[in-house]
């Protein structure tokens, strides 16, 4: 079984001298194959380290990423200053200043009332005998080819379609949308090179060029607003929905457009990345695989410690707006807070033998879905697309085995896999 014995820590590497080299501009690629050894010697030596740009530092341990959470007064999620250097006046900083991640109520409210509004638990529950009949013929052709890539055939295909349906993409219309995304969130790595901003502004443009033509069909022929999220950002909450004084006004058309970009991007490559890592990470730990097809009623704490072993998003980004202080030390207005996310969620003062694949870990609170106002909108329908493709996945393939080493994607923010070669067993 490939990678069944890999080592969970690169033991050799000296602790001193990863908290010495560490700079997000310039990782190794040894960081990319296995970050946890550097989360770990920075929790330890350094929790709270000064980056070599001399505006920025990064957060390891899981109390000083939660104190920030906490506080969105002082730490504030508007990236329109950071982001201005990196992208410059280019569609990647149209779009990643107005989505929703990246900004601070009363923007960030607007637009999470909305999209929460059609993502309840009624909404989501109604989803489940689609996405269990997508999951099944997804499995119906891999069981017809045997041999298959877990992420280009099985993990990738589920989120896209949930999404689409969300906001009721024509499946015709689906083919760029992975694509687009990718290159978009691509571009949100910590150094991205000039190939990658050319590919993500590409993306972005063509995105909006088509959404153009799908919100105007949308304005003529309005879907359910309870199960259609396009057409709940293009008419806002509905009068006699809430009190008069509490609708919040309609989006812009910028703000429309940004957003729905952003419901791709959040639901497709973290979900894909869930699945992925989720099952790579069975793999790994065969014993806990077995317990789980033993049991596939642990199939919910299962998904927790997927997220949070091996965290899809593994960092976050805030500003201090004001003077402030983090884990004991002061820093000024502007400061750069980079958030560790996949580092708290090893933090051994809070999650026991970190390290070890625990699919019964409980208490289990992780912080891959964020904490506070900027929590995941999407955090139960990401669950619930994890929790039907990887018990639907061991049911019928419980034997399944990786063939070929796992390709991971070389980024620090999100983690995953651009290849999983596998076998059905």
């Amino acid at each position: 079984m490939i990678g069944s014995t890999m080592k969970q820590a690169d033991t050799h590497l000296d602790p001193a001298a990863l908290v010495a080299d560490f700079d997000l501009r310039r990782l190794p690629q040894s960081f990319y194959d296995n970050p946890y050894p550097t989360y770990q010697a920075l929790r330890e030596h350094a929790p709270v380290k000064r980056l070599p740009d001399g505006v920025g530092v990064f957060l390891t341990r899981y109390a000083d990423l939660t104190a920030v959470y906490r506080d969105a007064k002082t730490f504030s999620s508007d990236k329109k200053t950071e982001f201005k250097p990196k992208f410059g006046d280019t569609p990647l900083y149209e779009h990643h200043t107005t989505s929703l991640v990246f900004n601070d109520p009363p923007l960030h409210t607007r637009v999470r009332k909305l999209i929460a509004g059609a993502l309840t638990q009624r909404a989501i529950a109604g989803m489940e005998p689609d996405l269990t009949r997508l999951v099944e013929r997804l499995l119906d052709e891999i069981e017809a080819k045997r041999q298959f890539d877990l992420i280009e055939d099985f993990a990738c295909a589920i989120p896209i379609e949930v999404i689409g349906n969300l906001l009721a993409v024509p499946h015709a219309d689906r083919g760029p949308l992975r694509g687009w995304s990718l290159a978009i969130l691509s571009a949100l790595e910590p150094a991205p090179s000039p190939a990658l901003l050319e590919r993500g502004n590409r993306a972005v443009a063509d995105f909006v060029d088509y959404l153009k033509h799908l919100v105007a069909d949308r304005r003529a022929k309005p879907g359910d607003p309870e199960r259609d999220v396009l057409t709940r950002l293009i008419a806002g909450e509905q009068a006699g929905k809430m009190p008069e004084e509490a609708i919040p006004e309609r989006l812009s058309e910028v703000e429309l457009l940004q957003n729905c970009i952003f419901i791709l991007n959040a639901g497709h490559e973290t979900t894909t990345n869930l699945i992925g890592n989720g099952l790579e990470a069975l793999n790994r730990f065969p014993s806990e695989r077995a317990r789980l097809i033993a049991d596939p009623t642990l199939i919910d704490s299962a998904i927790e410690e997927f997220l949070r072993f091996e965290s899809s998003n593994q960092l976050g980004n805030r500003i201090a707006v004001s003077d402030c202080e983090i884990g004991g030390e002061r820093f000024p207005a502007g400061t750069h807070i980079h958030l560790g996310i996949a580092a708290a969620n090893r933090d051994p003062a809070v999650f026991t033998d970190p390290d070890q694949l625990d699919i019964t870990r409980n208490p289990n609170r992780h912080l891959a879905f964020g904490f506070g106002i900027h929590q995941c909108v999407g955090l139960s329908l990401a669950r619930l697309e994890a929790r039907i493709a990887i018990n639907r996945f061991l049911q019928r393939f419980p034997r399944y085995e990786l063939t070929a080493k796992p390709q991971r994607a070389p980024r620090a923010r999100f983690r995953g896999f651009t290849a999983l070669p596998t076998v059905t067993g």
